[in-house]
This record gives C-alpha cells, structure tokens and sequence, in this order.
C-alpha cells in the first residue's frame, strides 16, 4: 500500500512542487491539500497543467478534511508556521519534512541567530523538538536520514548550492579557512509566489540587483556544515543577487588553495566524495555548464577548477532552485526517511532548452 502525504502550503510553488513530483512516485499518494489562501478550488484550477493529473481540492486550515492524518507531511510554508503544527503531526505519527527554517538548527541559540536575519522572533515555538530535527541535505547526513526519523528542515536554496560547492574542499583541508567568498545568483521564482512590485515584469525585466547585503539568512547554514567540515570555524562572505530568469540558481564560490594543491588533486577529491551521491555531477573546466542544464532536476552540477595565476579555488555550482534547492530535496529526504531508494521518483534529466 502507498504511504499517504499530506501538502501544507500547496498552492505555492514549493507545493506545486512536490505534487509534481509525487504524481510519478511508485510508493506514495498524495490525499490531501492544505492552504490558507486560493482554497475551496481544485488545485488544478491554480495550475491548469495538473489538469486530470491532480484534481484534488485544495482545502483551508479550517475545513475538517485538513485535519485527516497522513503518513507523510510536507510543510511547504513561510517561516513559523511548521513550529507551531508539526508537534501536532508527529504525535500523529507522521514522518515530518519542513521547508522552511523552523528546523534547520538543533539549538535555540542557533535558531535565534537566523530568526534575527530576517527580522523573525527568535524565540522558537517548539524548541523541544529542535533535537530531534535532522539537516535535510543527503549528500552531508544521509546517514542521519534513516526511518527511524520523524523530522527533517529542508535546507535552503543557497546553502544547497553553496555548500555542495565547497564542503569537499574543506574536509579534505584542500583550502584555507579565510578568505571565503560565495557570489550566488538566484531567478525570480525563489521570491516565491506572492506578488511584490519589485518583481513585476517593468522592475525585473532586464535587470539584476544585490540584495541583503546586511546579511542573508541562508549564510548560517553554510557557516555551520562547513565549519563542522573543517573542524573549526569558517566565516564567509556572501552575495545574493536576483537576475531576470525564472528558475536556477548560479553560485560562483572561492577560497585559496593549501600548498601542492592542483586542479587534478581537487578534481580527485570532490569525485571521491560524491561517489555515491547520485545527484552530484562533478566536471572538469572544459565542460559546459549553466542554469538550463538542471532546470526541473535534481542535479547540482559542479565545475571544479583552480586559477593557478591566484592560487584560489574556483567552483561553479548549479542547481534548479525549485528542485535540488527545494523539492527535489524534499523528496530525496523522504525517500531515505522511507527506507526507499533515494533517487525513486527523481532521475529524470529535466527539461532543455
């Protein structure tokens, strides 16, 4: 029998999604849809491409129908919401997969610090459950990510691309610990759905702008996976910027190489290390890569290099920022904390040009 999921957050483009995706899976269904806004239509009447793939309707918070139990959980909401209903769920006996920060931190320390960024209380709702949580990103922790978990905090979009660009070079101690830049560029859709006059077709079309510049919030994750890599602490410097497409994330990242340090000798440990990570594509200077070449997949796809004029480390990473920065990752989470293969339902080349 397939495991039942329930979407919270459905009508967004994180929880449009995973229904994408969960219509192909062999072992789960979708039962219900959950929203606070656009509800009491089908939600293919939101999206008519789900047209006679996805019919169901999608329901408020308040309808009965929402609180029917489900084996699985996705919480595709904004900030504070997940803290303040997964308890609810896991008591339920439901596995837990979280899209936004509420459970990306063990400690309320840790939580406080990124709640602070982007101007939230910092004093967590649920701070019983912070142990409990698991960082969604496989390719670090998949040996976390076993079915005897309950909860996971997906991780986000940036930090997916950041630290899958970097993380190898620092556990093998390839570079030094300072200077760390990440130069990332994100399309439009990862503002998410709701309308903001910044991003109306005038403003965005043929223009690009940095934003956050007093410190985005995606920096705590990076911080925390690749100072625990190095085993001491690594601070970075971290520039978002928006640019006129619609999905993709490019995040040009550097650091200075060790002494004897080449382009084969990192090429070699970045393959070793992501030998067994199926979604991680490790290429070579004189392969071509951008944005186009993961749309609507799961892959990150990783060009390695070193500027042997600088001595610096030089890493281009690419990732579908609806995908591999959002719900493909959610569901390579479910996967594991399923005890299915971690690729069911997610090899596919997505869609070019």
């Amino acid at each position: 029998m397939k495991r039942s999921v329930k979407i919270v957050g459905a009508g967004g483009y994180g929880g449009l999604g995973i229904i994408e995706l969960l219509l192909s899976h062999p072992e789960a269904q979708i039962t219900s849809l959950v929203a606070a806004t656009e509800t009491g239509m089908p939600i293919s009447a939101l999206y008519p491409h789900l047209s006679g793939f996805c019919d169901l309707p999608v329901l408020a918070t308040t309808d009965p129908g929402a609180d029917e139990p489900a084996d699985i959980v996705f919480m595709a909401t904004p900030d504070g919401v997940a803290m303040k209903t997964a308890g609810t769920y896991l008591d339920g006996g439901a596995k837990v997969i979280d899209y936004s920060g509420d459970f990306r931190f063990n400690t309320t320390d840790a939580y406080a610090d990124y709640a602070s960024r982007i101007g939230r209380d910092p004093q967590h709702a649920a701070p019983h459950l912070l142990p409990q949580t698991i960082y969604g990103l496989p390719e670090l922790h998949r040996d976390r990510l076993t079915p005897d978990r309950m909860l996971v905090g997906n991780p986000g979009c940036f930090a997916v691309s950041c630290i899958l660009g970097l993380v190898p070079a620092f556990a093998e101690r390839l570079v030094e610990a300072a200077p760390v830049i990440c130069d990332c560029k994100t399309g439009v859709s990862g503002a998410g759905k709701k309308a903001a006059a910044i991003h109306h077709y005038p403003a965005r079309y043929d223009n690009m702008n940095a934003y956050r510049l007093s410190g985005h919030q995606h920096v705590c994750e990076v911080e925390r996976e690749l100072s625990a890599a190095a085993g001491q602490p690594i601070r970075l410097t971290f520039t978002a910027q928006v640019v006129p497409v619609c999905r993709g994330i490019l995040s040009t990242l550097y650091a200075v190489t060790g002494a004897g340090v080449t382009t084969d000798k990192l090429l070699d440990c970045y393959r070793e290390y992501y030998k067994a990570s199926p979604f991680v594509r490790v290429l070579d200077r004189s392969r071509d890569s951008g944005t186009a070449h993961v749309r609507g997949s799961n892959f990150c796809n990783l060009v390695v290099d070193r500027d042997d004029r600088t001595g610096m480390l030089r890493v281009v990473s690419c990732i579908d920022n609806l995908m591999k920065g959002q719900a493909g990752s959610a569901l390579q989470n479910m996967n594991l904390l399923c005890g299915w293969p971690e690729t069911m339902g997610l090899l596919r080349p997505g869609a070019y040009p």
